[in-house]
């Protein structure tokens, strides 16, 4: 095994796999909404020691979220 090749005696790279990326950003805030439909109830039951805790972690997640859709609908710089 060698550590390094010389330019002219690698492969050429593949192409990129074309992915769904918002989708995986929706899933994901889908998911997050979930957990604080799970949150919501576990916190009017009593279950939770720091609900206000949960709900800033939910509130970051879907934040996140957004944000990660609206990178990558934006249009790409070549």
């Amino acid at each position: 095994m060698r550590l390094w090749v010389p330019h002219d005696e690698r492969r050429p790279q593949p192409e990129p796999l074309a992915t769904n990326d918002r989708q995986a950003y929706v899933v994901g805030m889908g998911l997050w909404l979930i957990v604080a439909i799970g949150v919501a109830i576990a916190a009017t039951m009593g279950m939770l020691r720091d609900p206000a805790f949960a709900t800033a972690t939910i509130a970051i997640g879907v934040g996140l979220g957004v944000l990660g859709v609206i990178v990558v609908s934006r249009p790409r710089r070549r």
